[in-house]
C-alpha cells in the first residue's frame, strides 16, 4: 500500500508538501500539485482513514445496540437508521446482544474499541436485563431500554396511539373491546393500555379485566392472547392489538378456530410494518413513522456529540391511524 513517503520519492519532493497537497491544508502551486497528484493517480494512493481519525478525534462512525428480537418493526427502524446515517456521511456498526448480557458488554467494549463518536440504544424485549451502564461517549435511547441512562431519548406517544387505535373502534360501532398488550414493564405497553382505558371512560363503556390480557410483542403473543380471550365467557367483537405482530398472531389464533377477520372479530395493530398491508383482510393499525423516528434519533446525537454539555431531552412523535379492511361497522345486538 503506498504511503505519502512513497508519493513524496517519486514527485520528489518533500512529504509535507504532499501532505499539505492531499489534505489541502497550505497554498502549493498548481504545477506542483498537478505533479503530485498525478503520482497519487499512478500509485492508486488512498488516505487512512484511521490516521485522520485519530488526528481530528473523529470516525463518523456511530455504533447501534438492539436486542434480539422477531418484531419486523424493529429491523425497519435499523435500516432507516442505517440508510439516514450513509446520507449523513455516517457509517453504522449494529451489534446484536441476543438477549445476552456477556454479549452487551463485549459489544460495547468492540464499539469502544473502534472508537465510535456516539451510540443508539434499542432494547426490543421487556424480558433483557441489564445491569446499570456508564458510558463515556454521547448516546440515544431509541424507544426503551431497561436501565436508567444520562442519555436523549427518542419516544412516541403511546398513550395516543392507544387512544386512536381504541376510539377508532368505537366509532365503528362496537362496545365490547379487548386488548392484548406486551409486557407491561414497559412503559410504552403500560402507556397504550392507558390509551385503552381512557377511550373506553370517554364513551362510558365498562372496563372489563378479562378482556385486558397481557402478552408479548411477538407473534406467539398474539396466539397466545388471543387464544385467551376466545375462552371467555363473554367473547368481545373487536381486539386493539398493541403491536402489529401481536395482530398477526390474533389473525393466526382466529383462524385455527375457524373464524375470519374482520367477519367474527374486527383487529386493529400498532407499527404499520411492511407486512400490515398485505395480510388478508389488510391490518388497519397506527403508525409510528419510522423513517422519522430514525431521522431524530440520528440527528440527535449527531446534535449530542457536538454539544456535549447541553441538558438531555426526551423528543415525542405522534402516531397517526391507518384504517385498512380488518375493522367493520358492528350493529350491536
Amino acid at each position: 500500500m503506498a504511503t505519502m513517503k512513497d508519493i513524496a520519492r517519486l514527485a520528489k519532493v518533500s512529504t509535507s508538501t504532499v501532505s499539505h497537497v492531499i489534505n489541502n491544508s497550505r497554498y502549493v502551486s498548481e504545477e506542483m500539485r498537478a505533479k503530485i497528484m498525478a503520482v497519487v493517480k499512478e500509485l492508486n494512493y488512498q488516505p487512512s482513514a484511521l490516521a485522520r481519525s485519530l488526528k481530528i478525534k473523529e470516525t463518523r462512525t456511530i455504533g447501534m445496540l438492539v436486542t434480539t428480537s422477531d418484531n419486523p418493526f424493529f429491523a425497519e427502524i435499523v435500516a432507516n437508521v442505517e440508510r439516514y446515517c450513509s446520507q449523513q456521511g455516517y457509517n453504522l456498526i449494529l451489534c446484536n446482544t441476543d438477549d445476552d448480557e456477556v454479549r452487551l458488554e463485549r459489544n460495547l467494549q468492540t464499539l469502544m474499541q473502534k472508537q465510535v463518536d456516539g451510540l443508539l440504544l434499542m432494547c426490543t424485549d421487556s424480558r433483557f436485563q441489564a445491569k446499570p451502564l456508564n458510558l463515556p461517549l454521547p448516546c440515544v435511547i431509541m424507544d426503551w431500554w431497561p436501565t436508567e441512562l444520562n442519555a436523549d431519548k427518542i419516544v412516541e406517544n403511546a398513550e395516543l396511539g392507544g387512544y386512536l387505535a381504541t376510539k377508532c373502534l368505537i366509532e365503528h360501532g362496537h362496545q365490547k373491546i379487548a386488548i392484548i398488550t406486551g409486557s407491561l414493564k414497559k412503559p410504552l405497553a403500560q402507556n397504550r393500555l392507558k390509551g385503552y382505558q381512557k377511550a373506553l371512560a370517554e364513551a362510558n363503556l365498562a372496563l372489563r379485566e378479562e378482556w385486558i390480557i397481557e402478552s408479548h410483542f411477538n407473534f406467539d403473543g398474539g396466539v397466545q392472547g388471543m387464544t385467551k380471550l376466545l375462552k371467555t365467557h363473554q367473547k368481545p367483537t373487536a381486539v386493539f392489538a398493541c403491536s402489529d405482530t401481536i395482530a398477526v398472531g390474533a389473525y393466526q389464533a382466529l383462524w385455527q378456530q375457524g373464524l375470519s377477520v374482520p367477519k367474527d372479530m374486527s383487529i386493529i395493530g400498532y407499527d404499520d410494518i411492511h407486512l400490515a398491508q398485505y395480510l388478508s383482510p389488510p391490518l388497519s393499525t397506527i403508525v409510528q413513522p419510522k423513517a422519522e423516528f430514525a431521522k431524530l434519533a440520528v440527528n440527535t446525537l449527531l446534535h449530542r456529540i457536538k454539544n456535549s454539555t447541553e441538558k438531555h431531552r426526551t423528543l415525542i412523535l405522534d402516531p397517526q391511524l391507518i384504517l385498512r379492511q380488518s375493522v367493520i361497522e358492528w350493529r350491536n345486538e
